[in-house]
This record gives C-alpha cells, structure tokens and sequence, in this order.
C-alpha cells in the first residue's frame, strides 16, 4: 500500500454487487427468479452499508458461477456507474496464488522442490534460488524454504505493509513513492531494506505472519530458474505469461502483472478504486505505478476472467495436476492451519484467495463440494470504518450463496 490510508493488511475478504447479470452461456437473464433474489441481497447490502458509513459505496459486484449457470451483478452508489463482467480492475494480492501455481508447475516439471532452502542451487545448476550478493544476507536466510515463503511461514518482514527505519513512519514503498511515484522498483532494493534493518518476525517454520516481501523473494526465484532453463534473462512476469494466462498457455485469459514503474494505465472499460476519506472526501485512484509488487499484487483482470481462473486451477483444469492443487489447499502453516501455499479455505465458501489495494477489494475462491465460484469486487477502502465494509461483504456472499 502506498501511503499510511493504504497500508492494510492484506485481509481475507469478500465483495458483491448488483444490477447486470450474464449468464454462462452469455444470455441476459435479467428477469430469472434467481437474478431479482441476488440482485435484491446485494442492493440490500450495498445500501445497508451506505447507511452505517454515511457515505455512498462506489460499486458492490459479484460473479457466480454454479452447475446451474452463472450470474454476474453490479450495484453502484449515488454518483457512480455500475461495472460489468469484463471491466478490468485491479486484483491486487490474488495475485499470489497465480504465483503460487507457478512454483507448483515448475516443480512439477522438476525445476525446484518447494522443500528447498533459498539457498539451494537449482536442479541442474550452480545458481543459487537467491543471489549471494551482500543486499540478500536477510535474518535466517539459511533457515528458509520456498514452501515457507509461500506459506507466509517464513518470517521475513514486509516492507510493503509495515514500517521501516528511516521511513518516517511508514513502509518503504510508500515512503520511496510520495518522493517519487515513478521510481522504478526490484527485488534486491525490497530484499535489502530487510538485511540493511536486521528485520524479522520470527524463526523461519515458527509462525505466520503475512508478507509481501516474501512473495517478492518467491518472484525473484521463479525468474533465476525461468532465465536458467531459457538461457536468457527472464522473469516471473514472463513465466506467466508463458505458461499461465497467455495464448500457449492450458487456459488463455485476459489479464496482465506490470512490472515495469511506467506501466500504470488500465486497458478500457476500467474501474477506478476508491479511498472513502470522510462523509464529504472521496480519494480516486485509476493509474498507478505497481513495480513495487511484483508477484505479491501487481495483476488486473476483469471478474469473468478471474473466476475462469480460480475454477478451472482449483478443478485441475488448469496449469497444475490435481495433486499440486491439492498440495497447495493442504500444505498449510503450522501456525495458521486455514492458509497454504497462495491459497486460503474459508469455511462454506471454498479455497482461493483475496486481495487489497488502492481503493480496490478483491475475493475470488472455488467450492469444491458444490462446484461453486466467486468473484466479488468492492471498488472503495473506508478509511473510517474499513471493518464494517470487510464483514459486510463477507456476509453477502454467504447470502449469494445461499441464493
């Protein structure tokens, strides 16, 4: 997050709206008994919650997919226009699990083992997971496996969503963008603020603590193995594109990981996010500079997208095997039995992930049991009363559900 209004934890959240629905087959049905009862809960929802916060909710949405059909509804505030399915926003920390299925296909092919310390040489070479440079002598480096860091077990401080010394009371990213909002970011420098500090939480395998640092170390080691096996520099943002979204790839989907400062812009239509102030003050955020979270936050999409996304992965449909999803629902930290490697269960609704970032909410998971997926997306922060926004989402999608 950017500045201290940002800096939320990345929270397990929830979001629906209202008003459009497009059904599997893309056939308008508006006026289905089923379409009224979701539109009705979340209009309900949206201005339940208007009422509590004092202040109009820019836009509540939802995508539903169910062996039934699937629903897609948008419900918008005084002043703002409703999404549709194909609006892209940004998903912030989902981007995670995609992450997350990219270490898990590479060791399927052999290209790493998640049981591996970082400072382990990958299969079939001499490079290290890690550089050795003096930048990535970070606390306990020795003790940390790749599993950790996807597992957020790893210890390793966040210096995206927690303060740094020197910082003026904020974290490094957000301290680096308001002198520049265009700096370039990279690993080393994020990595570095850890060693330059001595930062911690805890002993690798200890405890959980949520980190986008140690998902950005995870970027760097998919990259190093990527650019080994092509024999020329590469990234995680190519590896994705390659193997996970792209046209080659086993499902191809619309959606884009800027790693470059200059990258700032969303493809048309758009949603904005919004950082709800007060009553009177409305903070709208559209362009944005996302080199400083790569792998952790970094990927837009539209809502269609995502859950094709979330249900053919977690179907074992997608990039992985069966066994590798259910490696990554069941390989859980010690600490926090709920979160496994970039994907989290939340009871009744299923395996996947969330995300938070610059005004904008995100939820995407999958139920197994009843083959059901959800895509729900808030486009606004409270900065007054964030957690009445977060259970009320949460809420309506149980009642969605339900529906």
């Amino acid at each position: 997050m950017k500045s201290n209004r940002l800096s939320f934890p990345m929270i397990l959240i929830i979001t629906i709206s209202l008003i459009f629905i497009a059904c599997e087959e893309d056939v308008d049905d508006s006026t289905s008994p089923i379409q009224e009862k979701i539109d009705a809960t979340v209009e309900a929802t949206r201005l339940g919650k208007e009422a509590q916060l004092g202040k109009a909710i820019p836009s509540l949405n939802i995508y539903i997919q169910t062996p039934k059909g699937s629903w897609f509804s948008s419900s918008a505030g005084e002043g703002y226009q409703p999404i549709t399915a194909d609006t892209y926003f940004r998903f912030a920390s989902n981007t995670k699990n995609f992450t997350a299925a990219c270490v898990l296909n590479m060791q399927e092919d052999g290209w790493l083992n998640i049981e591996d310390y970082i400072i382990d040489t990958i299969p079939g070479s001499k490079i290290p997971y890690v550089p050795t440079t003096d930048a990535w002598n970070i606390p306990n480096k020795d003790q940390i496996t790749i599993k950790m860091l996807l597992q957020h077990s790893a210890g390793i401080y966040d210096v995206d969503n927690d303060i740094v010394p020197g910082c003026g009371g904020t974290s490094y990213t957000e301290h680096i963008q308001s002198l520049d909002p265009d700096h370039q970011f990279n690993a080393n420098e994020l990595v570095e603020q850890v060693r330059i500090h001595n930062l911690s939480y805890f002993l690798p395998g200890t405890g959980y603590q949520y980190s986008n640092t140690g998902y950005t170390i995870v970027g760097e080691i998919v990259g190093r193995i990527y650019s080994f096996h092509a024999g020329s520099e590469k990234h995680l943002t190519d590896y994705l594109e390659d193997y996970l979204y792209g046209p080659n790839s086993p499902v191809p989907l619309d959606m884009y990981f800027p790693h470059l400062a200059t990258d700032q812009d969303l493809p048309v239509p758009y949603s904005c996010g919004y950082i709800l102030i007060d009553a009177t003050n409305v903070e709208e955020i559209c362009s944005y500079n996302m080199s400083g979270h790569v792998a952790e936050g970094n990927g837009y999409s539209t809502m269609r997208n995502l859950n094709t996304y979330i249900r053919t992965l977690m179907k074992g449909e997608n990039l992985l095997t069966p066994t590798s999803v259910e490696m990554m629902k069941t390989e859980v930290s010690v600490a926090t039995p709920n979160y496994g490697l970039g994907c989290f269960y939340k009871a009744n609704l299923g395996y996947g992930h969330n995300g938070a970032r610059i005004g904008n909410l995100t939820l995407m998971i999958y139920d197994p049991e009843y083959d059901v997926s959800i895509i729900s997306y808030i486009s606004a922060f409270d900065l007054e009363d964030f957690m009445t926004t977060y259970f009320a989402i949460t809420d309506v999608a149980y009642a969605v559900r339900d529906t």
